[in-house]
């Protein structure tokens, strides 16, 4: 005896109304990689390719769909990747500090300086002394000194 065949939920029947295409409405017969606006269509929000089920493409037409994309996409006229941010919900619940995003704060001004009796004054007058020198004001105040002969002071 045979056993009576399973017969398929009758809301999949309601729900699998066929999608028209784009391009059928439209009556595009060849698609250009140029053409961003139609392209777009076809492309989700993250910009991947959408399928032929949700498009409502027959074959051939997914076919010169990918294509085009992929060719735009080498010529850097559509992005392979959209970054999307989404805002995150809710606190810590175990009573944790909240995490801080981001990188650290810089600071705004420079260090201090060590003050003249301090251990650490040694190192600051050695940073002073290994300052780079501006060569031309040295020449400058070399060649405005004046000699007068018969002191010797």
């Amino acid at each position: 005896m045979a056993k009576p065949r399973r017969t398929k939920n009758k809301d999949n029947a309601r729900r699998s109304k066929k999608k028209i295409s784009v391009l059928t409405t439209d009556k595009v017969e060849y698609i250009d990689y140029k053409d961003m606006n139609l392209l777009r269509r076809f492309l989700s929000d993250r910009a991947k390719i959408r399928a032929r089920r949700v498009s409502g493409n027959d074959a051939q037409q997914q076919s010169a769909i990918a294509r085009a994309i992929k060719n735009a996409r080498e010529m850097a006229l559509l992005p392979y990747a959209n970054r999307v941010t989404t805002q995150r919900g809710g606190g810590r619940r175990d009573g944790q500090s909240p995490r801080v995003d981001g990188p650290a704060p810089r600071p705004t001004a420079p260090p201090p300086v060590a003050a003249p009796d301090s251990p650490d004054a040694e190192s600051a007058e050695a940073e002073v002394v290994d300052a780079p020198v501006d060569l031309a004001t040295e020449v400058a105040d070399i060649e405005n000194v004046e000699f007068t002969e018969g002191s010797d002071s």
